[in-house]
């Protein structure tokens, strides 16, 4: 935690200094036009952010419509307040970082990476990996609390061979066409 929030910090220390060395040595650039460059790259950034941000809406409302969960088209209007978050804060490198995220072509493969390194591993702890996929379809997941003589590698429990086996003379058929199985070895069929 400590170390993103010191990442924070150093984009609007590098800010400052770039538009210090700017300033002081180069003469082309005075302050003036500085600030004017800032205040210009941040509304060119503004307005693409609203163009982009009406494009996801669309996007979502398709998506919705369709009756599919919108979840890249969320992180994508996740990405875009972040970039104009970026473009807002006064600075070169802000600036920089925020046409990035607010150009389609960057933004694509910024969201895979986010999807891949952040929301899979946090929705994976969350749901035990029932949300991507890794689930138990029979035992205990920690091995424990099962029955003596049962193998197990810990995701199926494995019963014996025999314990597959039923004798036909067991097998009795019920009026409503459900089939029940006499285990303990006498003629008549067990009661619940």
């Amino acid at each position: 935690m400590l170390r993103w929030i010191l990442a924070l910090l150093a984009i609007p220390f590098l800010d400052a200094v770039l538009l210090g060395g700017v300033i002081v040595y180069v003469d082309v650039i005075g302050f003036v036009e500085m600030i004017a460059l800032v205040v210009l790259t941040g509304f060119i950034g503004l307005l693409l952010v609203r163009a982009e941000g009406r494009r996801t809406m669309r996007k979502i409302q398709r998506s919705l419509a369709a009756g599919e969960p919108p979840t890249n088209e969320l992180l994508d209007g996740a990405l875009l307040i972040a970039a104009g978050a970026f473009l807002l804060t006064p600075g070169l490198v802000t600036d920089a970082i925020g046409f990035l995220i607010v150009i389609p072509l960057t933004r694509i493969p910024i969201r895979m990476l986010l999807k891949r390194r952040v929301v899979v591993p946090y929705v994976d702890t969350k749901t035990d990996g029932f949300a991507t996929g890794a689930v138990w379809t029979g035992g205990f997941p920690d091995g424990g609390g099962q029955y003596d003589g049962w193998d197990s590698d810990g995701s199926t429990v494995t019963l014996g061979d025999e314990s597959y086996s039923v004798d036909p003379e067991d097998v009795t058929t019920g009026s409503d066409g459900s089939y029940r199985i006499d285990s303990d070895g006498d003629d008549e069929p067990d009661r619940p």
